[in-house]
């Protein structure tokens, strides 16, 4: 999850303090904690991005991209016109930096008033000179990190600190809060329908599955339990292990609810969640789709009144005629978590985990290594 200076960094680019983000780490979590994507160069690739080699379109999954090296992947851009494999975008060493992410951050390291380097070594060539070059147009850099770095002889301050610890300073004495983690996930429920060859039955099967592809992995949810309204005549079942998918057949004049008790994934704030769906072969179901960043909003609201997740809305449903399928899209509260920065004797209370002064890259680097400049 993002940490309180990943959420701290939110705060301040809303305010118009923070103009641009300039990431080495591959974790995403400053997309996710809510840096617009035009304010940020993730010069390392990003874990869960995928990009499409062929139109630009960036994917930004909830699971981490199963390959690095910017190499094909299993899914295809959605665009119609194009359909072109995706690739990962993490950078392996012998890849050259993004000419796109690298201009921009030039750009903005030149145009800096101050350069903050948080949680650095700024060992790693060339990102590792990119705050030098604020100091041709008159602006300052300062360091806060545990250990020495090579550039602290040219920075303004330097401070060998926590980096929450150090930003929560900073956050009070500008008097300003720093907002909530609120997560937000996405997955679809499948129900397809079909008649028996006598026309007496319905054979049908329900799924829950990934937004992002049948076949891809939902790593937030841990189990499903099944059960129905008419407990008498229909058995619960236990999904444990993904595809979540359970065949049944059903008179086809029956109507009834079905429960789906999802259970999370180890590191989501809360146990589970309960959606409900009606079961009726008459019934046809009509098209919608809500505003999802509305939505999103009533949903962090609650979330962060009851100080609690779980809490779980329709975005979308639709329908395809052949087979017989009812698709809705609904998304759930994962994850709250809420910051304290205030500072009493020189420690944050409570003390958050966050940025501890190191590099927080998914993959280890070799002291010193050089990346490739782009042609």
């Amino acid at each position: 999850m993002p940490s309180m200076t990943h959420m701290a960094l939110v705060e301040l680019e809303k305010a118009g303090i923070l103009k641009f983000v300039i990431s080495q780490n591959v974790d995403g979590l400053h997309l996710r904690s809510g840096i617009p994507r035009e304010k940020l160069a993730e010069l390392h690739g990003n874990s869960f991005m995928e990009t499409c080699p062929s139109c630009s379109a960036e994917y930004l999954r909830d699971f981490e991209v199963e390959t690095i090296g910017l190499k094909e992947t299993s899914r295809r851009c959605s665009d119609e016109k194009c359909g072109a494999k995706l690739r990962d975008t993490v950078l392996d060493w012998e890849d050259a930096l993004p000419p796109k992410e690298m201009n921009l951050a030039e750009k903005h390291c030149r145009m800096g008033d101050v350069v903050l380097c948080l949680g650095t070594s700024l060992q790693i060539t060339p990102a590792c000179n990119l705050p030098l070059k604020s100091l041709r147009g008159g602006g300052k850099i300062v360091i806060v990190n545990l250990q020495q770095t090579p550039k602290d002889k040219k920075a303004s301050l330097v401070i060998h600190g926590f980096v929450d610890k150090v930003i929560a300073g900073v956050m009070e004495w500008l008097n300003m809060q720093i907002p909530p983690y609120i997560r937000i996930d996405l997955f679809q429920t499948i129900l397809t329908q079909s008649l028996s060859s006598d026309k007496k039955f319905v054979n049908w099967t329900i799924r829950i599955a990934s937004v992002h592809g049948l076949s891809a992995p939902l790593p937030f949810i841990k189990s499903v339990e099944v059960s129905f309204s008419d407990s008498q005549n229909y058995k619960e079942a236990t999904l444990n292990t993904q595809p979540f998918l359970l065949k049944r057949r059903t008179v086809r004049t029956e109507t009834f609810e079905m429960f789906l008790k999802l259970k999370f994934s180890d590191g989501c704030g809360c146990l589970s969640t309960q959606i409900k769906i009606p079961f009726n072969f008459q019934a046809s179901t009509e098209d919608f789709k809500l505003d999802k960043k509305a939505t999103f909003e009533k949903m962090r609201d609650v979330a962060i009144q009851d100080s609690s997740c779980g809490q779980n809305s329709v975005v979308e449903r639709r329908t395809v005629l052949v087979p017989k399928s009812e698709i809705t899209v609904h998304a759930v509260v994962t994850n709250v978590r809420t910051f304290d920065c205030h500072i009493s004797n020189g420690d944050l209370k409570p003390r958050k985990e966050g940025l501890q002064g190191s590099e927080t890259t998914t993959r280890k680097r070799s002291k010193g290594r050089k990346r490739k400049m782009s042609s």
